[in-house]
């Protein structure tokens, strides 16, 4: 597969983002739930039509709650981290990859979270465990480059399906080291052909969502929102201690829906928290102290295995074309 290098509408997104950062997110949020709204209502009640909870969508396993970024949108960057240093014990990490296996997922899997995964020594091991335990799922990993070169891009590619490099700048343009990793592919194809390589040139100060009040350049304690969200019903997000959190926006950790070092991951997906969870934001966030505030919507790979799902179900027919926002 081709490298390819997305920005999100060109020069004209970069430049709303940077001059009108809050418009820009306001009307792009809009847009999102508005076009949203009917397949996450179709999913919903395609998840709870089940006798038992479909497989989750993603797998977010962190194996490291670090990150080496500065970008203005995330309380993970290194200037405004909070949370406890976590290192995700071996026997731990290998277990849950084994109950995987066991379940048969065949769903997307990456070991990111709100962290830079290259800080992790052990990342292409892991990844290497995770490819011939689950030959048939989707792994993917989501890195900011920093730490990137030609030999790690060699050294990881053969065990995910999709290297998606985010190129955080303020001037639109290539990292170095981002460019060289580029000009490197785009020249040996065939090494690189068996994987998707995506460079996504972000703006590091955007203002995107509140993250249910954790960006620390998007602020709301007061203005309710009504969407609902499919995070608990399609993402498992696993933290360095074993806990599995309610979602990617629980940046401090606050959330805890099981414990895997005392409970089945399987078990674990519909403990009592969880169900307590899906029901109060079945039909909007309101319900649930922690979403209450929320605008988080992502429109990446969860959606597109949601629509097929329902075309494949004859719930709905036909798909949109999906866009980043996280």
């Amino acid at each position: 597969m081709a490298i390819r290098i997305h920005n999100f509408l060109g020069s004209l997104g970069w430049n709303l983002q940077k001059k009108f950062p809050q418009l820009s997110s306001d009307s792009y949020l809009k847009l999102q739930f508005l076009t949203r709204r009917r397949s996450q209502k179709a999913y919903i009640d395609y998840f709870f039509s089940k006798e038992e909870p479909p497989y989750p969508l993603i797998v977010n396993l962190e194996t490291i709650n670090r990150c080496n970024g500065s970008c203005a949108f995330c309380t993970a960057n290194k200037y405004a981290e909070k949370r406890p240093y976590q290192r995700m014990e071996e026997t731990l990490f290998y277990s849950i990859i084994d109950q995987l296996k066991d379940w048969g997922f065949s769903e997307h899997l990456t070991l990111y979270g709100n962290n830079e995964p290259w800080l992790d020594t052990r990342i292409v091991e892991f990844h290497e465990y995770c490819r011939k335990s689950l030959p048939n799922a989707f792994i993917f990993m989501s890195t900011n480059g920093l730490l990137l070169d030609i030999e790690k891009v060699k050294a990881i590619t053969p065990f995910v399906n999709q290297l998606i490099i985010n190129n955080y700048c303020l001037d639109m343009k290539l990292h170095d080291n981002v460019r060289e990793i580029y000009e490197y592919v785009t020249a040996h194809p065939e090494e690189f052909r068996h994987v998707d390589i995506l460079i996504q040139i972000r703006y590091a100060q955007a203002v995107l969502t509140n993250r249910a009040g954790s960006a620390p350049n998007k602020k709301n304690s007061s203005k309710i929102v009504t969407e609902t969200c499919l995070m608990p019903y399609t993402d498992v997000f696993i933290f360095p201690d074993g806990r599995m959190g309610l979602c990617c926006c629980d940046n401090l950790e606050s959330t805890t829906m099981a414990d895997l070092k005392v409970t089945p991951l399987k078990e674990a997906w519909n403990s009592e928290t969880y169900r307590m969870v899906r029901q109060a934001i079945r039909n909007g966030r309101s319900e649930y102290p922690f979403c209450k505030y929320c605008d988080f919507i992502d429109a990446g790979l969860r959606m597109d295995a949601v629509e097929d799902i329902l075309k494949n179900s004859g719930t709905m027919r036909g798909a949109r074309q999906s866009m980043f926002s996280k």
